[in-house]
């Protein structure tokens, strides 16, 4: 292709342009010397119409070399790519099969993972029963020496211990040291008190579990309560506010006046700790095993069964959310026990101080194993809806001492 200076007839640019998938080439041929037929009136013209048909020449040679290129590149990938896929026939199809059957199946077990279908296990409340109950037995802690919520011991046989001392007699301190395996209730059964709080409020626990093996206490050989003298209190007050007769307290006291001193400490035979001042020395103030949003779906009690529709007693407390939620324990323990069950899936049950036990059921999977010391902070494992389940979430069950508790109750 030429382009020529119609003024002067000189040629000033040439483009040879070769087959696809080649570079061209590209030869410019600039005459500075023009005839002397051309006149010096013509060179000013000559030389402006050269440089703009240059720079037309130029941009047209550019973008047009540019597009040919460019095609001649798409064709030779084409060939390139239909030789590959035919030397490649036979693998292309499992590679594409291998890419897209793990991706339809985690949609398709997504999917089904929203619905609850109703399936027969063979299941009967009678199995969840004995199931609960035998594994709570096996995991229970000392059975010697029970209490109720009042703090009242019980003995071995569950009635209740009645004071052995008498209130007509001084008070006598002995000193004890805790051992592995005791419990509040243990010892005071041990000593002939009747309610634990008197250990508790004579040696000032405001945890009972921060208590350990090695741990010196002080026992007295009756039961009751320290009280501090305040300005202005008298005898009389005292024994009105514990509901404890004068002449116990000052037999107790080896007291021969009824004369107070303030700051003094008189021992009140038979008085013991109010219900929340207990709770709260005995860490029973349970949190909620989820930090997330949840919805209760099946309260503790009867209910009508979720698959067979027959009237049956739910052992816990039923507390949906998405798969893979944290469950944390209610309060600090141990992991009794950790498995699968039929019923409850993956299941942890931890064991907690003086009796109680709780269960979590139904995980997706377990993060704890038998005998770990776990807190309220530990990841105990995630909400799923192994075993006898309709859908996800976390079933909770409470044990004191053997026998179920309606959790809604200690949850705060």
């Amino acid at each position: 292709m030429f382009y020529v200076d119609t003024l002067s007839m000189e040629i000033i640019n040439c483009s040879d342009f070769s087959d696809y998938g080649k570079r061209f080439e590209n030869r410019s041929f600039l005459n500075f010397s023009f005839g002397k037929a051309s006149g010096a009136r013509h060179t000013s013209r000559s030389a402006a119409a050269r440089s703009v048909s240059l720079n037309r020449s130029l941009r047209y040679f550019n973008f047009h070399s540019f597009l040919s290129e460019a095609e001649g590149r798409c064709v030779l990938a084409a060939r390139k790519l239909r030789s590959f896929i035919k030397s490649h026939a036979s693998v292309i199809p499992f590679i594409a099969l291998a890419a897209f059957v793990p991706f339809i199946v985690s949609v398709l077990l997504s999917f089904s993972e929203g619905f609850a279908r109703r399936v027969d296990l063979g299941i009967s409340a009678a199995d969840d029963y004995v199931f609960l109950d035998s594994a709570m037995n096996d995991f229970a802690f000392e059975r010697i020496g029970y209490f109720d919520t009042d703090g009242n011991v019980f003995s071995e046989n569950g009635l209740p211990v009645s004071a052995k001392a008498s209130f007509k007699e001084p008070v006598v301190f002995s000193e004890y040291t805790v051992r592995p395996g005791d419990t509040i209730s243990g010892i005071s059964l041990k000593f002939g008190l009747s309610n634990i709080s008197t250990l508790i409020a004579v040696n000032k626990i405001d945890n009972v579990r921060s208590v350990r093996s090695g741990t010196k206490i002080r026992i007295p050989s009756v039961d009751g309560l320290v009280h501090t003298v305040s300005s202005g209190e008298s005898l009389g007050s005292i024994s009105s506010r514990y509901g404890v007769s004068i002449e116990d307290i000052l037999d107790v006291n080896d007291m021969a006046s009824d004369v107070l001193k303030t700051g003094s400490q008189l021992y009140i035979p038979g008085a013991r700790l109010d219900k929340n001042t207990l709770r709260r020395a005995m860490g029973e103030t349970f949190i909620c095993p989820l930090t997330v949003r949840w919805r209760l779906t099946s309260k503790f009690g009867y209910r009508k069964d979720p698959f067979s529709g027959v009237d049956s007693h739910h052992t816990g407390i039923d507390m949906a959310c998405p798969t893979g939620t944290s469950i944390r324990p209610a309060m600090n323990g141990t992991v009794a026990a950790a498995g699968f069950h039929k019923i409850y899936g993956n299941y942890v049950i931890i064991r907690h101080f003086d009796g109680y036990q709780t269960l979590y059921a139904h995980m997706s999977k377990i993060l704890v194993s038998k005998g770990d010391e776990v807190s309220v902070g530990t990841k105990i494992g995630l909400v799923g809806s192994t075993g006898y389940s309709t859908g996800p979430h976390l079933h909770f069950s409470v044990y004191k001492n053997g026998r179920l508790v309606d959790p809604a109750t200690v949850l705060k």
